[in-house]
């Protein structure tokens, strides 16, 4: 809104770049799921095979290679000569978030890589001394140092949660090395100031677990009751996605990484300016703190049954300058997009990377 201070509110990696806080005090009801109204866009959705989501259950290939500052563990799929893609999990998910999308985009001739974020599965920091730092951007300077290794110069990059978040601050900050994003819930680059202004009740419940985090007893609380936890958020986040034990079962394992805990801690914390970041990234920061408007291609999407807090896709449009279309995908999906409707999600990929 036009002269109006900007504000950024995170639930998981959530912004809103451009909504004002009267606006934010005045609809609170606007920050949730029902509220969310699809905007027209140029593209023709790809038509692919029906799948059923959880049809698959392992990768075709899990590697290991050093980049930057870490061990990354990723999956690998589809020719490798083929148009890059890199699928971007968040919290508290990985990668099987992307078992039933990798094949989809690998039949249709994409080379699909889905790493590890920090802090999950088998990435490990190659030193100890490394700061456990979870900063946008450390964790977008991740992606890009794996780049570098697998000697990708340019890819089409897709995530949700601090997913979303990372392909935004990617195309952000680095636009030469992304072809196109898909966002799931929008625009999430946001800073620590922007995160000061207080919310109105309803959004603040929906942050509890961020509040919690800023605890000793919330850290505490996070290591004895891990599964049961994360568990939990999955339900809240997708209130309507039947998913069953094995499934949970299969994304808990990569809770057990020995930086797990200090990973998400720092990332609540660092939000809500209650963890310092590291001074080499600050310029990087900056920038981001700016809210810079995304150049590249770029479709984002929602779930109807989105239970976690997020923006009308109104507020964020002029966030994104260049080709651009929004999705709302129906039939009760929630916040984990990629596994709750694997075949929206990548046909959103396919159809971007064609922009």
């Amino acid at each position: 809104m036009k002269n109006a201070e900007a504000i950024g509110i995170s639930r998981r990696h959530f912004a809103i770049g451009g909504l004002s806080a009267g606006a934010a005090l005045l609809a609170p009801g606007a920050l949730f799921a029902d509220s969310v109204q699809p905007v027209s866009g140029e593209a023709q959705p790809t038509e692919l095979p029906a799948l059923k989501p959880g049809m698959h259950t392992s990768f075709a290939s899990l590697k290991q290679i050093d980049a930057g500052l870490l061990n990354v563990g990723y999956a690998e799929d589809g020719p490798a000569d083929g148009p890059a893609v890199i699928l971007l999990h968040g919290w508290p998910y990985d990668i099987y978030s992307f078992v039933d999308v990798a094949p989809l985009l690998a039949s249709a001739g994409f080379h699909v890589i889905v790493p590890y974020l920090r802090g999950y599965g088998t990435t490990r920091f190659l030193s100890g001394a490394t700061m456990r730092n979870a900063q946008q951007s450390a964790v977008g300077l991740d992606i890009i140092a794996l780049m570098d290794a697998l000697k990708i110069q340019k890819a089409t990059v897709a995530g949700f949660d601090w997913g979303a978040r990372t392909a935004l601050v990617m195309a952000a900050l680095w636009p030469e090395r992304c072809k196109a994003i898909v966002s799931v819930s929008g625009y999430l680059i946001s800073s620590p100031a922007g995160n000061q202004t207080p919310l109105p009740p309803q959004a603040a419940f929906a942050f509890w677990y961020q509040y919690y985090f800023a605890t000793e007893v919330g850290k505490a609380g996070y290591a004895k009751y891990l599964d049961e936890f994360n568990k939990f958020i999955w339900h809240q986040a997708s209130p309507k996605w039947n998913f069953d034990d094995a499934t949970y079962n299969r994304t808990a394992a990569s809770f057990n990484n020995p930086d797990h805990i200090d990973i998400v801690m720092h990332d609540y914390r660092w939000r809500l300016g209650l963890a310092d970041g590291e001074r080499k990234y600050d310029d990087l920061e900056k920038r981001l703190a700016a809210l810079p408007v995304v150049t590249v291609p770029a479709i984002t999407m929602e779930g109807d049954s989105n239970g976690a807090i997020h923006a009308p896709s109104t507020v964020y449009r002029d966030k994104f300058s260049g080709k651009y279309d929004y999705r709302l995908i129906t039939g009760g999906v929630g916040h984990n997009l990629p596994q709750e409707a694997p075949q929206a999600f990548a046909k959103a990929v396919i159809d971007v990377d064609g922009y």
